[in-house]
C-alpha cells in the first residue's frame, strides 16, 4: 500500500504542519510575500535557486494573510494595490 502525499504548510500562526492537500499559494519567509503557485516573478528566482531555501506553501489566501504575508505585486497586482492602499499608514 502506498501512502499519500504529504505536504508541509505554514499555518496562520507561521508554524509548519503537513497536509495530503497541496497548498493554494507559495511565499517567502524571509519577505513575507505571498502569491501564486505560477508567479512568474517567484519561478524567475526559483530557477536561480535563490527562493527555493525560504519558499513556504498556504492552504490558502486567508492564511497568508493572517500568518502576517502581504500579497506579491506581479502575479496579484489587485489584492497587492489594495494591501498597500490599507497599509499606507504604517509607513
Amino acid at each position: 500500500m502506498t501512502q499519500a502525499k504529504r505536504y508541509k504548510l505554514l499555518d496562520e500562526n507561521g508554524i509548519v504542519y503537513e497536509s495530503e492537500e497541496k497548498g493554494q499559494f507559495g511565499g517567502h519567509r524571509k519577505l513575507k510575500i505571498y502569491g501564486t503557485l505560477d508567479c512568474p516573478s517567484a519561478n524567475r528566482y526559483i530557477a536561480k535557486g535563490q527562493y527555493v531555501n525560504h519558499r513556504v506553501f498556504f492552504k490558502d489566501e486567508e492564511t497568508a494573510k493572517a500568518a502576517g504575508y502581504r500579497p506579491c505585486a506581479k502575479c496579484m497586482p489587485e489584492a497587492y494595490m489594495e494591501w498597500k492602499a490599507s497599509n499606507s499608514y504604517k509607513r
